[in-house]
């Protein structure tokens, strides 16, 4: 009986020597890849060293927002209050006016998408709750993004907003001038049991309107 290896090699061997090349460059462009991607998220997560301070903007564009690590469920401490974003939108109307939308609550969105979904994406589950906790680690006094990664954070999250939003508010041949985030933050509730008395009135934190320009349009997104 051949062995696994045996056989491999003999399909191997039965190739055309183009389709040889084919798979093993292909092989090793794979392997490279890997490679890279272990030697970034490495660099990302370990202590700050030569080599992580020289190439810390390569690594961050690389590493944020996809691949960003954190240890949130392991902290002392671990969250203890619901974060909701929401948006809403300055729309031009054909014959000239501007109107402005109600607040469009995502997070709760997103909700409803996975409820009762066994195997939700990690896109349904993360994209806008990561995207919005590292744009606001970079937000100022004033609520503004602060230096190139706050910038790229933002422009991340109106991407998201047009992707999802677009089609509903230029579905009337409107056109989405600015938009305008919010947070929405409730405590949550201890047990019945719990002496702790915790208020249940959320706290909001509105953002500044942004501008929507070309580079805000993801592919599938619309400004008409």
């Amino acid at each position: 009986m051949q062995s696994y290896g045996e056989e491999t090699r003999q399909s191997l061997a039965a190739l055309s020597l183009p389709s040889r090349i084919v798979i093993g460059t292909a092989a090793s462009a794979i392997a490279v890849a890997a490679l890279i991607h272990l030697a970034m998220m490495f660099l990302h997560v370990a202590p700050s060293n030569t080599l992580s301070k020289q190439q810390s903007g390569l690594i961050s564009d690389y590493v944020y927002p996809e691949y960003e690590q954190n240890w949130k469920l392991f902290a002392p401490n671990p969250l203890q209050q619901n974060t909701d974003v929401q948006v809403r939108a300055q729309l031009r109307t054909p014959d000239g006016t501007s109107r402005t939308t109600g607040w469009t609550d995502l997070t709760a969105r997103d909700g409803q998408a996975i409820l009762h979904n066994p195997l939700p994406s990690h896109t349904q589950q993360n994209q806008l709750r990561r995207g919005w906790e590292l744009l606001s680690s970079t937000l100022d006094a004033q609520n503004r993004p602060a230096g190139d990664r706050g910038e790229m954070f933002a422009r991340y999250l109106r991407r998201i907003a047009m992707l999802r939003m677009s089609g509903e508010w230029t579905k009337n041949g409107d056109r989405v001038a600015e938009i305008q985030f919010r947070s929405q933050t409730t405590a949550v509730l201890p047990p019945p049991w719990s002496a702790e008395k915790v208020s249940d009135k959320p706290v909001y934190r509105v953002l500044p309107w942004w501008q929507i320009t070309a580079t805000d349009l993801p592919e599938g997104a619309t400004n008409k």
